[in-house]
C-alpha cells in the first residue's frame, strides 16, 4: 500500500528539512503547522515555499493540540504514517509558561495518538529530546536509563509525551519509534537558538551573552544527519514494535569552544558578556548512538566546523537577518 505521511511542524527547522527529504523520495505528504509565534513567521513561510514546489505535498494550517482540527484532518485524508516533529520548544521559555508546553507537547501528542487508534494507523514516529535525560554527568546518555528527573517543564512535557506513546503502543498495537534529538543546528536553524544567535551577533558586532563559565557542553548534531536518522527510521519501522533511539553526534563541545568555532567561520572575534547560568540548562549532553548505528545504520557525517560553514553560507543568503 502506498504511504501517505502526516508531518507535524512541517514549516519549522527540522520539520521542513525532513519533509523535503521525504518529498524528494516521492512520498505523498500532508504537512501541518500552526505558525506559532516563537520567531518570525516569514522564516516558516520561506521554508514552506520550498516544500510547496513539490506536487506530492499538501499543506494544511492548523494546531495538532486542537482536537477538532485533528479529527477533521484524519477524516479528510487517508493518512498511513505519522511523523510527529512539531512541538512547543525552548527550555527557558517553558519555565515561565509551563501550561502551554503541556498543552502542545502532551495533549497535542495524545490527540494524534487518538487518531492512530481510531483510524488504525500502524506507525508513529515521535521527535523527543535529549532534555529528557536531565542534568546528569555520566556520559554518553543511553536510551535505557531512567528519565525521572527533568529540570524544565519542556523536558517534563517530552517525558510525558514519550510515556503516552508507549501506553498507546501497548493498548492498541501501534508501532512506535521515539527519536531523541541532540542539539540540532544547520541551515534553516531557528533564530532563537544559540548557533544562529551567536552567528548573528558576531556578524553584527553585537555582544554574545554567555551563561556560565563556558564549560557547559552540547552534542551538536547537523541537520542532515538528523534527517538521515528520521528517514531511516521510517524505512525500517516495520523491523520493530517499539524503540527509543538517540540521534546525536556523540561528541560534546564546550560552549567556549563552540563560540571559537563560530568566530573562525565568521572571521571575527566575539564580544562576550558572561552572566549566571540559566535555570533549566543542563551541564552536558552526549548521545550514545550505538543503537542508532545498529538499527538505522546511522553514521553522523558532518563535523562541527563543516556544519557551521554550511550554516554560515545559508545565513549569508538570507535577505533579512532576525534578532529574537
Amino acid at each position: 500500500m502506498a504511504l501517505t505521511l502526516l508531518v507535524t511542524g512541517v514549516a519549522g527547522f527540522i520539520g521542513s528539512s525532513a519533509a523535503e527529504r521525504f518529498l524528494k523520495e516521492k512520498y505523498t505528504m500532508i504537512g501541518i503547522d500552526n505558525f506559532e509565534q516563537n520567531y518570525p513567521q516569514q522564516i516558516k513561510e520561506s521554508n514552506l515555499a520550498i516544500l510547496s514546489e513539490y506536487d506530492n505535498f499538501r499543506f494544511v494550517e492548523g494546531d495538532f493540540a486542537d482536537e477538532c482540527f485533528i479529527e477533521s484532518l484524519f477524516d479528510k485524508y487517508r493518512i498511513t504514517n505519522i511523523i510527529h516533529l512539531g512541538a512547543k520548544t525552548g527550555v527557558r521559555k517553558s519555565i515561565s509558561n509551563p501550561i502551554e508546553y503541556i498543552k502542545a507537547n502532551l495533549i497535542g501528542t495524545t490527540n494524534l495518538l487518538e487518531q492512530c487508534k481510531k483510524h488504525k494507523i500502524q506507525e508513529f514516529i515521535f521527535a523527543s529530546s535529549s532534555s529528557v535525560y536531565g542534568n546528569r554527568l555520566d556520559i554518553p546518555f543511553k536510551e535505557g536509563e531512567l528519565i525521572d528527573k527533568p529540570i524544565s517543564p519542556y523536558a517534563a512535557s517530552k517525558i510525558m509525551a514519550e510515556s503516552i506513546t508507549y501506553t498507546y503502543h501497548k493498548l492498541y498495537d501501534i508501532k512506535m519509534t521515539i527519536l531523541r534529538f541532540f542539539t540540532v543546528y544547520g541551515p534553516r536553524g531557528r533564530p532563537d537558538m544559540a548557533p544562529y544567535i551567536f552567528m548573528n551577533c558576531i556578524v553584527g558586532s553585537k555582544p554574545i551573552i554567555q551563561y556560565g563559565d563556558g564549560d557547559t557542553a552540547r552534542d551538536y548534531t547537523f541537520i542532515s544527519d538528523i534527517v538521515d536518522g528520521i528517514f531511516e527510521a521510517l524505512k525500517r519501522t516495520s523491523n520493530w514494535q517499539y524503540e527509543i533511539i538517540n540521534l546525536g553526534n556523540s561528541y560534546p563541545v564546550r560552549l567556549r569552544d563552540f563560540i571559537k568555532e563560530i568566530e573562525s567561520v565568521v572571521g571575527k572575534e566575539a564580544e562576550i558578556i558572561v552572566e549566571d547560568p540559566k535555570e533549566g540548562d543542563v551541564s552536558i549532553t552526549c548521545a550514545d548512538i550505538s543503537k542508532a548505528r545498529r538499527l538505522l545504520d546511522y553514521n553522523p557525517k558532518i563535523p562541527l566546523k563543516k556544519g557551521l560553514e554550511q550554516m554560515f553560507d545559508w545565513y549569508n543568503s538570507l535577505e533579512e537577518k532576525y534578532d529574537v
